[in-house]
């Protein structure tokens, strides 16, 4: 029986602790055979990012097409796209293969606070790529940026904005609590099946570089495992809180570091 494959479609982090590096390491931790397809290259580390350059929209659709023509692509992780060029070739290509899995980070803001969207990548984000995700997974800034509003602080504007969210036409929408307060990190899960809330204990560490990313791509390496939207939520939670609680064990970088991904064999 051949192995379970995903795809990422995001961008390069030189530290290795995010994007597709983060990716990568997500499916190889889990059973998943990774492939990927680079949006733009990042100059940074774990203190911030220093340059990023753009992969032609061109490039972006060789890439899908060498991938989709040969490999038996389960699920897809979209992370960073950060123009509105990259979009269209991505919404092109999905077009073309109609993978059965599309997890969707809308990735805007890098842990260390860079913006990584341009602005009239937005648009492009809301119209073309969210309707076609089997779930979205934005944290509290993100929701709010793409909703155009002041960030949730509250449990009812949570539940009022991932409700919107999920009326811009995806399958559903997991608003994650890390920028929270509070003793539990709580992700909220909307969708046809109605609210359901996913809580894990706030760890108290700076090493977070990468959560989202990993956090989206778990779930898609479980989608591409065969398991339901739901199961693949839940694992892919407890997995990473456990990523997150180990982190401080990697001593990587002097900013916010990475979780550790292989929590489980070391």
């Amino acid at each position: 029986m051949a192995i379970p494959i995903a795809l990422t479609i995001a961008g390069s982090d030189s530290s290795g602790g995010a994007g597709i590096q983060a990716d990568l390491k997500t499916f190889a931790a889990l059973g998943v055979y990774g492939a990927s397809v680079i949006t733009a290259l990042t100059a940074q580390n774990t203190t911030g990012v220093s340059g990023i350059h753009q992969v032609p929209p061109d490039f972006i659709t060789a890439q899908i097409d060498a991938v989709f023509s040969d490999l038996d692509v389960k699920a897809v992780k979209i992370g960073m796209v950060a123009q509105g060029a990259a979009i269209d070739a991505i919404a092109a290509g999905l077009t073309r293969w109609s993978p059965g899995h599309l997890v969707l980070d809308p990735v805007m803001v890098a842990t260390s606070g860079d913006h990584l969207l341009a602005a009239d990548a937005v648009d492009a984000l809301r119209t073309k790529l969210i309707p076609r995700a089997v779930l979205i997974t934005p944290n509290l800034p993100e929701a709010a940026a793409l909703l155009e509003e002041p960030v949730a602080a509250s449990e009812t504007a949570i539940a009022s904005q991932g409700k919107r969210l999920l009326a811009m036409g995806c399958g559903a929408v997991l608003i994650k609590g890390g920028h929270g307060q509070g003793a539990e990190s709580i992700d909220y899960l909307f969708g046809s099946h109605g609210t359901m809330a996913l809580a894990a204990p706030r760890v108290a560490t700076g090493n977070t570089h990468g959560t989202g990313c990993s956090l989206s791509s778990a779930i898609a390496a479980g989608l591409a495992k065969g398991l339901d939207l739901e199961t693949a939520v839940r694992r892919a939670k407890t997995w990473i809180s456990a990523a997150i609680a180990e982190a401080d064990r990697l001593g990587v970088g002097r900013g916010h570091g990475p979780v550790h991904h292989f929590h489980g064999f070391y």
